[in-house]
């Protein structure tokens, strides 16, 4: 899908920042099949675009995200094995079970090599919630709320959230959250450290795109989406030898490259720097796409 084809989504880049904004407002941005597609096709476009630095996501209207879209009533979580799914991702399964949306539509924000920000407006709920959590930087407005809600509809978290919600923001926090799956206040996710400030409303974009702007002015694109992805991997890794392996790699190759050059001379004459390296298609300075989709991701026996 082009990025000009979106329906419940709305997606724009300008100043090396990309913002993508969930857009039901009317539903408080409740999340569907259509929207977990659309997710994963702007993270891959954004990924693509050498003219994007860093995403900014938000929610349109008085949401960020009021979770899955209940219009299904009673089987909204039922008939996940015969419901029909479009193509794409959504129809494939892993481990034999069709893929769940949210991870679908989180996974690839948690694949690129850009930083990603959310500023979290109003509900953000259930998915709402998971959705965020492998994005880099989470940013609340006063208004945020929050809430880690499956277990009161009888399911378990979703959107890969069991892997990143404790390293995000500790087993003992992130337990309390899902078995309780109680609403809480900003305030709660800043002492829980699940967002890294609380800004006044008012005050939500102009804060995140602040923080985008200082990434995408500052710093070198190749840097930035190797350390990415050197970061996020190693909260899996067995030792911190497998980092100083990769590091190690990651600054020779770096070290051999024009951004590095750029860097100190842009420091030695007190002049912005104009790092001119773009980020490959593959590993970035020996650093491997990270995470890579396990050989049981296969397309569904019916499709």
């Amino acid at each position: 899908m082009s990025t000009t084809d979106l329906t419940e989504l709305r997606y724009e880049v300008a100043d090396g920042i990309a913002t993508v904004t969930l857009h039901r407002p009317d539903r408080m941005n409740a999340f569907t099949l259509t929207m977990a597609g659309e997710l994963a096709d702007v993270a891959a476009a954004a990924d693509a675009d050498d003219d994007v630095r860093v995403l900014v996501v938000t929610g349109a209207g008085r949401a960020f995200c009021a979770g899955a879209d209940l219009g299904g009533g009673l089987d909204t979580f039922a008939g996940r094995r015969t419901r029909e799914r479009p193509p794409g991702p959504l129809s494939e399964d892993i481990g034999g079970f069709p893929r769940d949306a949210g991870g679908v539509a989180a996974l690839p924000f948690a694949a690129l090599r850009k930083p990603v920000i959310a500023a979290v407006n109003g509900a953000a709920v259930g998915i709402g919630a998971t959705l965020t959590l492998p994005m880099d930087i989470r940013i609340a407005a006063e208004s945020a709320r929050f809430g880690f809600v499956f277990g009161r509809v009888g399911i378990v978290p979703e959107a890969a959230s069991s892997w990143f919600l404790p390293r995000v923001v500790g087993i003992s926090q992130a337990m309390e959250w899902v078995a309780t799956g109680r609403v809480f206040d900003a305030a709660e996710a800043l002492r829980g450290r699940l967002v890294s400030r609380v800004v006044p409303d008012a005050e939500l974009l102009p804060t995140a795109y602040a923080v985008a702007r200082e990434i995408a002015e500052n710093t070198s694109a190749v840097a930035v989406g190797a350390a990415r992805q050197l970061l996020w991997s190693m909260l899996g890794a067995p030792s911190p030898w497998d980092a100083h392996r990769a590091e190690s790699r990651a600054l020779v190759e770096l070290g051999e490259g024009p951004d590095s050059a750029e860097g100190v001379a842009a420091f030695l004459e007190k002049r912005p720097p104009r790092f001119p390296a773009r980020l490959p298609d593959g590993a970035v300075a020996g650093v491997p796409r990270w995470p890579l989709p396990p050989a049981d991701v296969t397309p569904s026996p019916a499709s």
